[in-house]
């Protein structure tokens, strides 16, 4: 493990951060690009012509990368999310349509997971309870990682099942850690308050409470417009608005599972074995199931608040056991992942050492 986490120092010190910075700044000035055609450029098929290009070298810009952690993140801003808000824009939809919008505003928009607030009053609430909440909220998410980092250690003694729970929380902590920062970044460069990624998906009492408001609310927020609705739209003349919602939920599954698909073979560079995929349809499948369910009991009958989360938490869990982290941890992401925070550590370590002696020298 020693030597893995030398290799991982030195592979970054020699080039991997340096891949970063092209990276994104390619990525950055592409935006630029973008900002500028949209002003001169009409909407529709014209400024999709002139924004395929920079589509294209999003979905390229993440093979440049190899660490887990750089790669991934770059692969769900950019590949993700900056090209779904980008074709969005091309047609003067989405966020990056708002009107006399800045440069500053147009790009952090664009590449990080934030969505501006609509209005003060919703502003002042969230700012307040962000106040109050967020940092012993963020504080205690900060102590779990580092408490489930030194419980890898361990590993060999603990059951591989209760290793794959463990899991599921490093990846939500990880995921809302890597958020708030992108969010704080952008809360600096905007001065405006943000909306909260997460809402708690723990205390999701559904389906259609988790994947709808609480997990990963940025991604609901792009897949609505470019999916779920136009979906709905035109199915609503097939089969009726009452059940056009059954195409749309599931054309947006089908849709999310094949961008996961991807942002696993940025993570592997392995040909996709379709688990991924196989879930997001699983859920889509079942929360179609409970919304009908839902219309045909019309809420007469509920379950209790703390057994529909029992459920629904458990056949989110149990269900990624089976087909979300096999393809995972047989590319070794979460080894690799966890080599390079171990790298990263030690190299603080390092430099906190080398300014140490520094001082004392001086």
């Amino acid at each position: 493990m020693e030597g893995d986490i030398k290799n991982v120092i030195r592979y970054w010190m020699e080039g991997e951060i340096n891949s970063f910075i092209k990276v994104w700044l390619s990525a950055y000035f592409s935006l630029c690009y973008c900002y500028f055609s949209g002003k001169l450029l009409p909407k529709g098929t014209t400024r999709l012509a002139a924004f395929l290009p920079v589509v294209c070298l999003f979905l390229f810009l993440p093979l440049q990368l190899n660490s887990v952690h750089l790669s991934g993140t770059t692969a769900f801003f950019l590949a993700w999310l900056a090209n779904f808000k980008i074709l969005m824009f091309a047609f003067d939809n989405g966020p990056l349509s708002a009107p006399s919008i800045s440069l500053s505003r147009f790009i952090a928009i664009a590449c990080l997971p934030i969505k501006l607030q609509n209005s003060k009053e919703n502003e002042k609430n969230i700012s307040s309870a962000k106040g109050h909440n967020s940092i012993l909220n963020y504080a205690i998410k900060a102590l779990l990682f580092a408490l489930i980092l030194k419980i890898y250690d361990y590993d060999d003694y603990i059951h591989p099942r209760v290793i794959l729970v463990i899991h599921c929380f490093h990846i939500y902590i990880c995921l809302e850690i890597i958020l708030a920062i992108a969010a704080a970044m952008a809360r600096g460069l905007l001065g405006a308050e943000l909306e909260p990624q997460f809402n708690e998906p723990y205390l999701s009492t559904s389906l259609q409470d988790f994947w709808g408001r609480r997990w990963n609310l940025m991604v609901t927020r792009i897949l609505r417009p470019t999916v779920y609705l136009p979906v709905l739209n035109w199915s609503s003349g097939i089969v009726g608005r009452k059940w056009a919602t059954m195409p749309a939920v599931m054309s947006t599954f089908v849709v999310s599972g094949l961008v996961h698909e991807l942002i696993f073979y940025y993570l592997g560079r392995v040909k996709p074995t379709w688990e991924v995929t196989w879930f997001f349809l699983l859920h889509g499948a079942c929360l179609m199931a409970e919304i009908v369910v839902k219309k045909e009991v019309n809420g007469r009958c509920r379950l209790p608040r703390i057994v529909g989360t029992m459920l629904t938490v458990g056949f989110v869990m149990v269900t990624g056991f089976w087909l979300f982290f096999p393809p995972f941890l047989r590319c070794e992401a979460d080894k690799r992942g966890l080599a390079e925070i171990a790298a990263v550590g030690a190299f603080v370590k390092d430099l906190v050492r080398a300014l140490n002696v520094t001082v004392n020298n001086l």
